[in-house]
């Protein structure tokens, strides 16, 4: 004998629209995220720390660095003094306002800054920063186990 149950039988069904909702929201989420992205076009060096630095927005900017050996960079590129002289020059002809920002090892020689600083000045830039690692992330404690 053959007995229907009270409870109406539906067919299972997959809604679409969720998923549609999810996928705009992880799209825009990643879009976000890209372009808060900051890209680094110095190389990696050991930045002197400072509690006075202040953040600012890297658009457009020229980045030149010394290591600790006294070797200097333009963005990622190894260059001698000459080479980098003539970049600069280059790069200040064509937009006399960029942003410089300097990245100098916190074990490089002071001779070896203050060369690097005496080269952007001749090639015209006089508004530099330096780069400093904030005070503040290092005060920041990290999890405990």
């Amino acid at each position: 004998m053959y007995v229907s149950s009270p409870i109406p039988h539906k067919k299972a069904r997959i809604e679409i629209i969720p998923l549609i909702d999810i996928m705009f929201f992880l799209l825009a989420s990643f879009m976000m995220v890209s372009l808060s992205q900051v890209h680094m076009k110095g190389i990696k060096v050991n930045l002197p720390t400072g509690v006075s630095g202040q953040t600012q927005s890297k658009r457009d900017y020229i980045s030149v660095s010394v290591d600790k050996d006294g070797h200097y960079f333009f963005d990622k590129n190894e260059v001698t003094d000459s080479d980098l002289q003539e970049r600069l020059v280059k790069v200040h002809a064509s937009s006399p306002e960029a942003k410089v920002f300097l990245r100098g090892d916190r074990d490089t020689a002071h001779l070896n800054v203050s060369h690097l600083l005496d080269m952007l000045r001749a090639a015209g830039f006089y508004k530099i920063s330096f780069e400093i690692k904030s005070e503040a992330l290092k005060a920041v404690p990290g999890p405990r186990g």
